[in-house]
């Protein structure tokens, strides 16, 4: 029974965002949300297997439906044997192997499944989908293993565990995370595992959702990010005593990339015309700030063009047909093809990765100016009793730590391809490596720039009793609500570990502009 205020969304396969995913994958299925097939897809699914039936009556040969796979696609198989065949085909997949996907990670997968064949361009059962949205509106999410996927026909391994559990055979996430064996979960909710007919095993396992909603789901952290990282900026901008000439409107119109024109205008809107910091320093002798400061708006822009690019070429992925072969009832015509290829997606998430290494990496730039007196004018590291106290010194040397990491993870996942399935399969896209790489950077830009929140409050303290305005001091006042100003020595871990809760819990948003992203 749901409650009156559950959200219905309707799945047709073309309305699916960002936020519906991350959506899905973070609320409660059957409270917060129940997802239906809308009737057009239902129709359109059932139109695409009336004539997939009619071609299976005629007795030709049909790949996928009665041949068998990948190099044994010239292996007729007889129509009683069927069934077995989709039955082998997820068993034989299923050779996932690694960490498991999260819950939330498995649900926003299984909702991109259900999405891609309600297309109805696979052939398969209006009963398939159907089934799919059962486990998910009863919270009954496969459990998924991270690796074993190239990319090629799609996210092979994984997807076939996913297709285990619907199936009745594989494991699912039980009470408190717990993986449990599903048949007991379906046994005890009274839910039938899936029989699949002709072509669904297949239907089930061909597409990209798993590189598309690991992706989807890191882009929507990171798009969190752009706004935060203007906000860092300006905090250390402020500490720093720095100018905001480099910001004015006339400067971003001179050079039209979307990204830039609305970083200057963040910065602009954070930091306000002036303050009595600002203020304090106006006749200084310094010309110009540092590239980490002057040039925030080109490097946090690119950053904030290539995310908003990605995010529309993986919103297009997430309401696309995956299958091979696709079946065009209207047209009268089952197409063999590579759709299933993960290569315009492995393409963004390389590119959204590089763009969130680099952003991360500008920021702990600025952190490593702040705890430096020879540029900021403060205390060595940011300890009022240096010596005695190291204060931030190990702050900046672990945000270093993790720009390193990334440097490595943003080496592309999509140069690379190794020929499988017998040089068949002989050009791979690797995209969920991709995807994975992508989220792990985009971890590491959160905890860089929580560091550098705290070393910009730490500083704008030291600069007692000039202060910041605007937004610079509403977010300083949140910060310190929780994590006080530093006079000795702390674990500071446990200060970022406080800043990544509020950036995680959107506390830090006060002021966020309308448009975070170009569109």
């Amino acid at each position: 029974m749901t409650q009156a205020s559950t959200l219905k969304i309707q799945l047709t396969g073309t309305g699916v965002t960002i936020d519906q995913v991350w959506q899905v994958a973070k609320g409660k299925p059957g409270h917060d949300y129940v997802v239906e097939l809308a009737p057009k897809a239902r129709e359109n699914m059932l139109a695409s297997r009336q004539y997939i039936e009619s071609r299976i009556g005629s007795g030709e040969a049909i790949y996928g439906v009665n041949t068998g796979f990948g190099a044994f696609s010239s292996v007729r198989i007889s129509d009683a044997e069927i069934e077995e065949l989709q039955r082998n085909l997820i068993r034989s997949h299923s050779v996932g192997v690694g960490d498991l996907f999260s819950k939330e990670q498995s649900r926003a997968i299984l909702f991109l499944r259900a999405n891609a064949l309600s297309r109805g361009h696979s052939g398969i059962r209006v009963e398939v989908v159907e089934k799919l949205l059962e486990f998910l509106n009863n919270d009954v999410i496969p459990a998924i293993p991270s690796q074993g996927s190239v990319g090629a026909s799609g996210d092979l391994a994984p997807l076939s565990h996913l297709a285990l559990a619907i199936i009745g055979e594989g494991k699912c996430f039980g009470e408190g995370g717990a993986v449990v064996p599903v048949s007991g979960v379906l046994a005890a909710k009274g839910i039938q595992p899936l029989v699949m007919k002709a072509k669904e095993g297949l239907s089930m396992i061909n597409g990209c959702q798993v590189m598309t909603a690991i992706g989807l789901l890191a882009a929507y952290e990171a798009r969190r990010l752009c706004y935060l990282v203007d906000l860092s900026g300006a905090m250390t901008l402020e500490a720093m005593r720095g100018t905001r000439t480099a910001f004015d409107p006339l400067i971003a119109a001179t050079r039209p990339h979307p990204g830039e024109a609305i970083t200057a205008g963040n910065l602009r809107r954070i930091l306000g015309e002036t303050s009595p910091i600002a203020e304090s320093h106006d006749n200084c002798n310094r010309v110009q700030d540092a590239y980490s400061l002057r040039c925030m708006p080109a490097v946090h822009g690119a950053a904030k063009d290539a995310l908003a690019h990605g995010i529309r070429v993986l919103e297009v992925e997430a309401n696309s047909s995956t299958d091979n072969p696709l079946v065009f009832s209207k047209e009268g015509k089952i197409l063999s093809c590579g759709n299933f290829h993960g290569e315009p997606v492995a393409f963004q998430l390389d590119f959204m990765a590089i763009a969130m290494s680099a952003m991360a990496s500008i920021s702990e730039c600025r952190i490593e100016k702040l705890i430096n007196p020879a540029m900021s004018g403060l205390p060595a590291f940011l300890a009022p009793k240096g010596g005695l106290h190291s204060g931030h010194m190990i702050v900046q040397v672990a945000a270093a730590s993790l720009v390193s990491e990334n440097k490595i993870l943003s080496h592309p996942a999509s140069v690379d391809s190794i020929p499988t399935s017998a040089d068949k399969e002989d050009h791979v896209s690797m995209g969920t490596i991709a995807a994975r790489k992508f989220q792990s950077i985009v971890r590491n830009a959160e905890s860089i720039v929580a560091m550098e929140l705290l070393s910009a409050t730490q500083a704008l303290d030291l600069l007692r009793p000039l202060e910041p305005s605007g937004l610079v001091k509403a977010a300083y006042d949140r910060i310190r609500k929780t994590v006080p100003f530093a006079e000795n020595d702390r674990i500071f871990h446990d200060d970022i570990e406080l800043i990544r809760e509020m950036i995680r819990a959107g506390e830090l948003k006060h002021g966020e502009p309308a448009v975070l992203l170009p569109r």
